[in-house]
């Protein structure tokens, strides 16, 4: 599985000291640090920011992201790009922006909403090859016991034999406790640039530089692995650690 670290980080070291080596997805709501990703990431992939839009009630110029990923779609570390979605809204809404896509399907990744059916999820299998999963709706929180029963339901419609027929992409599902039960091909998090400077550090990292504290979040986020298939939901006490 393939870990993408989110920005945008503290500061342009921290982002250099993370990135180096990794895989990055940086999002179109906040770019300035898209050249360092392409400077020392192992590979990028570029997300829409529409769930920031979404979190902020604004609109956004989607031909304005398309140029953005043109001008670095060449670029030899990109890996691929989230097609833009509406998060609340109804599949027509997002089939015409699936629609408008202007580059070549390897080069572009559609987003399904866990409130959508499970009808067009086995549509976008068969037509893309990558799928990332968004959590959405009743289903918005991740890692809740009703968020796990739609995944089931989820991991039953597109795998065979526990294996998935298209490549799947976790939206911020990198966390060990949800990825390691899951057969995702990638994940992403902005978890180590959020935490990093949190105040929650004690004993010996209090005052750890900013540096350290990233280190120790990757090693965390990078310690576990998607599983090889799915073979059902974890056990409920597993469910809230």
């Amino acid at each position: 599985m393939i870990h993408y670290h989110g920005g945008r980080h503290s500061t342009w070291q921290v982002a250099a000291q993370i990135w180096t080596r990794r895989h990055t997805l940086v999002s179109f709501a906040d770019p300035q640090q898209i050249v360092i990703a392409a400077e020392v990431a192992q590979s990028f992939a570029l997300d829409s920011g529409a769930f920031s839009v979404w979190k902020q009630g604004v609109e956004v110029d989607w031909k304005s992201y398309y140029g953005w990923v043109e001008a670095w779609a060449r670029h030899p570390a990109f890996d691929w790009a989230v097609i833009p979605d509406v998060i609340e809204g109804d599949e027509d809404a997002n089939d015409k922006l699936l629609a408008e896509w202007p580059f070549p399907r390897h080069a572009g990744v559609p987003v399904w909403h866990f409130h959508e059916s499970l009808d067009r999820l086995k549509y976008m299998a068969t037509e893309w090859p990558r799928v990332a999963l968004g959590s959405s709706g009743q289903y918005g929180t991740i890692g809740t016991p009703r968020w796990w029963s739609r995944m089931e339901q989820i991991m039953r419609e597109i795998c065979e034999d526990g294996k998935p027929v298209v490549k799947l992409h976790g939206l911020r599902m990198l966390r060990p406790a949800i990825c390691q039960y899951l057969p995702l091909a990638s994940a992403d998090s902005a978890g180590v640039s959020r935490g990093v400077g949190t105040t929650n550090w004690g004993g010996s990292y209090r005052q750890a530089s900013d540096h350290v504290r990233a280190h120790v979040l990757v090693e965390h986020y990078e310690s576990t692995q998607g599983a090889e298939k799915w073979t059902g939901m974890p056990m409920q006490q597993d469910l809230f650690d």
